[in-house]
């Protein structure tokens, strides 16, 4: 049963459209799209078989779930969305290879990417590993030293000690550098996009594999390594032994999901559901440390794990040493944990300061360039290439385009590449490395890693631009910002909020709903932290609710939102809770505003 597309296709999306409320260009220059007619039949079909409430059903309407299907998708159970492993090429010959070695207790080694999702992933292995009475060797590589994934220098010292390599989170391309590991079996668990050849290996399990055909490569590299792990349990049981619990593991698969930008879709939306519930018992000593020290006192969200406790454990592997988030996730003592947390805060605060002066260069660069094009890039020297990722993020947001960023080192540069919704950037990297055009490259839709000759960069820029192009990215950018209706001030309460926290998680493919408070006025506005604006709105009425609005001072809306001459505004944004010392109160974090005209 399908009971999701997963995506947020109930609007009223073309031009010629009629504008939400009028809006035809807003604060930052936006038309406001609203649902479609579509959209609003099918909502009413969903309230009158449900009794769910109105605007419950209208996201869900937006979501392109059925009224018979509401159900299912408010609880998403794994035992429903989880396929068998066995559907996934090399599976079956993955597990039986990798029992043979923990029941003839060989030597393990355990090779991951440096990021969230390899991190989580090995973690995952080694504590299943473990369990079975054996201690695997967890090899994450230096960020500024080996790169991205396998390397033969590498491969080769742990091929000299042990007999099996598992590669989580990398692999998949890695043809050379896994052939160095000559004396040891291979086993690959990736997500990230397959070449034309697979490296010569035991077993190669990827849902992005050119080759598979299951509909799993929205996975993150965690689901690909709990569906493996469920596989494993499946074997184990069979022979009459105890399998771990890999139930309790769900927690970092959950962060993984997030962090990875992967789609919050099908079986992720699942994974995550129930990782949460895992998540908010803090029982693993490392998450409850890390969410001690960056302050979340509040229930745990998708939110959190994708720009708290994310960001954070990524810190390491950006500039620090890259197995930090690694010990920290493994380690079962509390003073460790704390320590160990301690030291990635310190990190983080560090790579945000570097990222911020990297972010405003690289702007700026890629305005100097034509932003319309189908990607943005910027390249320069002296960037450390731990924190490119993150600016390609942000210029992918502000520009509404694929975005790549640049750090050059002497005669090569490491970039990282972030991309939108409907283009696969991965594809186009993996296109541009057979074309040797970059010296290394992979990634999956969202995001991919390369490297590339300083000479060359023009070039290989042009070319991932023309294969984006051929994708419809240039079309995709659009100056709209879809709402999902209007919402008086009086009518958000906390049990309205909390029943739209049920339709989500929210993330990646999955955006959380945005609502519109019309004809509001603003009656208190502070700034924060020099760029962001905490504000009460309050309607004709004389109803109020309190809002923040991110960023704002960095774009027009700051100006907007503060200028008393305007009036009454609309504002649009999305419905959240803010658990400031124990106190709940209801916000709306304002996105976009514009002019309130009188009928």
């Amino acid at each position: 049963m399908k009971i999701e597309s997963g995506s947020f296709d109930g609007f009223a999306g073309n031009e010629r459209a009629e504008s939400f409320l009028g809006v035809e260009r807003s604060a930052t220059g936006k038309r406001w799209i609203g649902p479609s007619i579509v959209s609003e039949r099918s909502a009413v079909e969903i309230e009158q078989n449900t009794r769910l409430p109105g605007i419950i059903c209208r996201v869900l309407a937006s979501r392109n779930v059925s009224a018979c299907d509401a159900k299912a998708y408010l609880e998403p159970k794994l035992r429903d969305l989880m396929c068998d492993p066995s559907n996934l090429l090399d599976m079956d010959r993955a597990v039986e290879r990798f029992l043979h070695a923990v029941l003839s207790r060989r030597k393990i080694a355990i090779f991951a990417d440096y990021d969230v999702d390899g991190t989580c992933s090995a973690c995952m292995l080694s504590n299943w590993i473990e369990v079975m009475s054996l201690r695997p060797t967890v090899y994450i590589p230096d960020r500024l030293t080996e790169g991205y994934g396998p390397n033969p220098d590498a491969m080769a010292k742990l091929s000299a000690e042990h007999e099996m390599i598992i590669c989580v989170d990398c692999g998949t391309t890695a043809n050379d550098a896994l052939a160095a590991a000559q004396r040891s079996e291979i086993i690959v668990l990736d997500h990230h996009t397959g070449g034309e050849f697979l490296p010569d290996s035991a077993a190669v399990v990827n849902p992005n594999r050119q080759d598979e055909e299951s509909d799993l490569g929205y996975l993150s590299a965690a689901g690909v390594v709990f569906m493996f792990l469920v596989a494993a349990n499946r074997q184990i049981r069979a022979r009459g032994m105890t399998a771990p619990d890999i139930l309790g593991s769900l927690d970092l698969v959950a962060l993984a999901t997030v962090a990875d930008m992967a789609p919050l879709t099908g079986l992720n939306r699942a994974l995550v559901r129930q990782g949460l519930t895992v998540a908010r018992m803090r029982k693993r000593a490392g998450l409850r440390a890390l969410t001690e020290t960056a302050g979340v006192n509040s229930t745990l969200s998708a939110y959190h794990l994708g720009y708290v406790l994310g960001p954070r454990i990524n810190a390491g592997g950006r500039i620090g040493k890259s197995d930090i988030g690694l010990k920290l996730l493994l380690t079962r003592e509390a003073p460790q944990a704390r320590f160990l947390a301690k030291q990635l805060e310190e990190l983080n605060r560090e790579r945000r300061d570097m990222t911020e002066i990297v972010i405003e260069e690289a702007q700026a660069q890629a305005e100097s360039r034509a932003v319309d094009a189908p990607l943005v890039w910027a390249a320069k020297e002296g960037w450390h290439p731990g924190i490119v990722g993150i600016a390609a993020a942000r210029l992918a947001q502000k520009f509404s385009r694929p975005a790549v960023v640049i750090a050059i080192d002497r005669e090569q540069g490491k970039g990282s590449a972030r991309s939108i919704r409907g283009i696969d950037l991965g594809a186009a990297v993996a296109i541009c490395r057979t074309e040797n055009l970059l010296v290394r490259g992979g990634g999956h839709a969202m995001a991919a890693g390369l490297t590339v000759e300083k000479d060359r960069i023009e070039e290989a820029m042009t070319r991932i631009g023309q294969l984006l192009d051929k994708q419809g990215a240039r079309e995709l950018r659009s100056a709209t910002l879809r709402v999902q209706g209007a919402i008086m001030p009086s009518a958000i309460s906390l049990d309205l909020i909390d029943a739209l926290e049920a339709v989500g998680p929210y993330g990646s493919g999955s955006p959380a709903p945005r609502f519109v408070l019309p004809s509001v006025r603003v009656k208190f506005a502070k700034t924060i932290k020099q760029k962001h604006l905490m504000l009460s709105l309050s309607d004709e009425s004389g109803a109020t609710i309190e809002a923040i609005a991110f960023g704002a001072n960095e774009s027009p809306l700051g100006p907007f939102l503060t200028d008393r001459k305007i009036g009454a505004i609309h504002v649009a944004g999305i419905l959240s809770l803010n658990d400031y010392r124990g106190r709940i109160r209801r916000r709306i974090e304002i996105e976009d505003a514009a002019k309130a005209v009188p009928n």
